[in-house]
C-alpha cells in the first residue's frame, strides 16, 4: 500500500492502519528496540474527518476517537497519535 509517497508493506510491514483515516497520517514512526515501525496519525485529522465524513459533531468525533481508535490495542505496532490542537 502506498500512502503519502511510503510503502508502507515495505517500510512498515505489519504496521496497523486505521480504514478509511489515510489523509490523517502524518509519517511512519520508527523507535530503538521495537519490533517494527509504527504509523503516526494527527488526531485533529482524525477528528476532521470522522465530522465531515460521517456527520459526527466535533464532541461526538472526540467521543468515539477515544473509545474506538485510542482505545484500540492490536499489537506492538499500534498507530501513534499526534496531538496539535
Amino acid at each position: 500500500m502506498n500512502i503519502k509517497g511510503y510503502d508502507i508493506d515495505e517500510i512498515a510491514e505489519g504496521a496497523i492502519l486505521l480504514d478509511g483515516l489515510e489523509d490523517a497520517i502524518l509519517g511512519i514512526v520508527e523507535e530503538f528496540g521495537a519490533s517494527g515501525c509504527r504509523i503516526l496519525y494527527s488526531k485533529h485529522k482524525i477528528l476532521t474527518i470522522l465530522c465531515e465524513r460521517d456527520g459526527m459533531t466535533w464532541s461526538e468525533a472526540e467521543e468515539f476517537y477515544d473509545y474506538n481508535i485510542l482505545g484500540l490495542y492490536a499489537g506492538e505496532q499500534n498507530p501513534i497519535f499526534l496531538i496539535t490542537e
